[in-house]
């Protein structure tokens, strides 16, 4: 008897978004499947932090659906989605730098009741002992990469079940891109769903279940990680190309 796919927490049918009259999506469609992490891939400006803001309600989007645990998210705000669980980590280790990490970790679990915010606080810091170890010290006195790690686990703190990650890898040495992607790994065996667009395909490859490319605005390719020849496939996908036989 063939075992049934997860179901799907995340659905994304026919979505069109942009800015102003500036049409950035064209029609995507997209599934995270519960326990699953999702590799979404693509060129500069192909639109993927577009899609992701139009997930998480920072950006209303034209056209289209999008579902969440089964809710329609039609005219949800950023407030409403991460409450429903649907947790958006924005590019760019955007931390508060005057108040100390422990305060940064706090602020986002602002509006949960007391001992079940300082429990996920505590528990945020066990996926990062570099940050853990400067509790006490602000955010703007922390590395790149540490504040990038703050940032992960500032979405952590909201128990997520879908954590969507955009560029985690931005400006990090290699071995702290390995470290934030191993928390990735982490969260999935923890059973939380993870949608990560990142540059470093391999890497991003590496810790995935599958993949699409977005290419302006459009879905180029949807395929598991272990399809046969997925790099070719990816690249003709990014050049617009039939890939190659």
């Amino acid at each position: 008897m063939p075992i049934s796919e997860p179901e799907a927490i995340l659905s994304v049918q026919d979505l069109h978004a942009g800015y102003g009259r500036i049409r950035v999506l064209h029609g995507v469609e997209l599934v995270v499947r519960t326990g699953e992490v999702v590799a979404l891939l693509g060129p500069n400006g192909a639109g993927k932090t577009t899609l992701l803001s139009a997930i998480s309600g920072l950006l209303p989007h034209e056209a289209g659906s999008i579902r969440f645990g089964g809710r329609d998210m039609a005219g949800a705000g950023p407030r409403e989605t991460a409450a429903a669980g649907l947790v958006h980590v924005i590019e760019g280790h955007r931390v508060f730098t005057q108040v100390t990490v422990l305060d940064n970790l706090l602020l986002a679990g602002y509006g949960l009741p007391r001992a079940e915010r300082n429990q996920y606080v505590e528990e945020a810091l066990e996926f990062f002992p570099e940050i853990a170890a400067k509790r006490h010290e602000r955010g703007g006195a922390l590395s790149g990469g540490q504040q990038q790690m703050l940032a992960v686990a500032q979405g952590l703190v909201r128990r997520p079940k879908l954590l969507m990650l955009d560029e985690p890898s931005a400006g990090l040495s290699p071995v702290l891109v390995d470290r934030v992607l191993s928390v990735v790994a982490a969260l999935r065996q923890r059973g939380v769903s993870v949608l990560l667009v990142e540059q470093l395909i391999e890497k991003a490859l590496a810790v995935s279940d599958r993949v699409y490319a977005l290419v302006q605005g459009k879905v180029a390719l949807a395929a598991p990680t272990g399809t046969e020849g997925l790099a070719r496939k990816l690249e003709a996908a990014y050049f617009g190309m039939e890939p190659a036989k």
